[in-house]
């Protein structure tokens, strides 16, 4: 009797353990469920929405959105709402998507219209896959400000928006050609980003690889970004940014702001940039403010970094300035203090390796370097040329072992 109430206890053990390992099986919606065609020329917009709709109604712990593999699937701007009933979702993509080519087949009704794809609202969101995301750009990169106003106008305009979510992963994916920036992060925390590749041609206008602005705790890691402008760039209200092995160029660098423009008041703190490479890129590291601007720049460290034929390696600049005008300068700026740059080595093809323009009247302070190497070089040779810096307005700074070229208004500090 004993046995048998040990083997009916038993089977209803096993039972139950059946039962809960098939509650938490993910449920998985594939695009082609809901209709999409995925040939790359119609319109599977209403398709990605009908399947978005049964994954976020649906009474599971764990969806996943699937994109198939194989496939392509032209779909108009869609935002993804995370107010869903499961609390953790998957979105799987490993098809091709393709946005408008012509910029007059644009369709879009919602609050996030300059955006192509935004996923916004989430608490744990997880989006990965081997496929891309090709924005198409071309054509609005063409056009002139007069025919291109909705674009022009905004300064938010990305290919991939993480908006207002928490706890969101992505990795895996490939972003190419977007209209302006690739992803865009804002008004987010705990946001980690690997493995992406994303790439646009060196000329291409304002196509950013990854922008952060007003997030906390955003990390991008090992990835390689090719683009027209900045390869990141971390604008106002981030802080505990940590950017790691990133290969950048062709591009404009790794970008602190701007921060500041037409007087307000802007701040970043607390971002670490290690063991990044640039190659060919116009910039490097550069933390850059607008005159007359208010707030600041602190607690940055970029550290075991190396560069080959990057025009201008190591760069504050805080007269930043609308073009083709004449600025004058202000009794105010943005203030930037507490700058690390340790174990930076490599070529440069320009003739200034070190440019630190501070303000006259908010001097930067507190700017440590230490072990700099940057030679001049193209295709890899060190030639005979010495590369230069310049310095203005820096107070309070040192400099530690080996800095070269020399930074004049950095004091040396000696080890005893």
């Amino acid at each position: 009797m004993i046995n048998m109430g040990l083997k009916m206890l038993f089977s209803i053990s096993f039972f139950q353990w059946v039962l809960l390992v098939q509650s938490v099986e993910p449920f998985v919606y594939d695009v082609n469920f809901a209709g999409a065609v995925g040939d790359g020329e119609s319109d599977d917009t209403e398709a990605f929405k009908n399947a978005w709709n049964v994954i976020c109604c649906s009474h599971i712990p764990l969806g996943i959105f699937r994109v198939p593999y194989g496939q392509k699937f032209l779909v108009q701007p869609l935002t993804f709402n995370g107010e869903c009933r499961p609390k953790n979702i998957t979105i799987q993509i490993d098809g091709i998507l393709i946005a408008p080519s012509d910029p007059s087949s644009w369709k879009c009704n919602d609050a996030n219209c300059n955006n192509w794809i935004t996923f916004q609202h989430f608490d744990g969101l997880v989006i990965q896959g081997s496929g891309s995301l090709h924005g198409q750009g071309q054509k609005w990169w063409q056009m002139g400000c007069m025919q291109n106003k909705v674009l022009c106008s905004s300064q938010k305009a990305a290919g991939f928006a993480i908006l207002d979510s928490k706890n969101v992963h992505i990795s895996g994916l490939t972003s190419v050609d977007s209209r302006k920036w690739h992803i865009s992060i804002e008004r987010s925390s705990s946001v980690h980003a690997s493995n992406l590749n994303i790439k646009a041609p060196e000329d291409s206008p304002n196509t950013d690889g990854i922008r952060i602005q007003h997030s906390t705790n955003v990390t991008i890691s090992s990835s390689t970004i090719k683009t027209g402008d900045d390869c990141i760039g971390i604008g106002d209200g981030s802080k505990y940014i940590n950017i790691n092995r990133i290969l950048c160029g062709p591009g404009h660098g790794i970008s602190i702001g701007s921060l500041g423009e037409n007087g307000r008041s802007e701040t970043v703190e607390y971002v670490n940039v290690r063991r990044a490479s640039f190659y060919t890129t116009e910039n490097g590291v550069r933390i850059k403010t607008w005159q007359g601007g208010h707030g600041y720049a602190r607690h940055i460290r970029f550290e075991h970094i190396s560069f080959s034929r990057v025009i201008r390696p190591i760069i504050i600049d805080q007269y930043s300035c609308p073009p083709y005008q004449h600025c004058k300068n202000y009794s105010t700026a943005v203030e930037v203090s507490n700058i690390l740059y340790n174990d930076l080595k490599g070529t440069t093809s320009g003739e200034i390796a070190v440019e630190l323009l501070c303000s006259e009247s908010v001097p930067c302070k507190n700017i440590r370097m230490k072990d700099i190497q940057l030679d001049y070089g193209i295709n890899g040779k060190i030639y005979d040329g010495h590369p230069k810096s310049h310095c203005l307005s820096v107070v309070q700074s040192w400099d530690e072992g080996n800095v070269y070229p020399n930074v004049a208004c950095l004091t040396k500090k000696l080890s005893y």
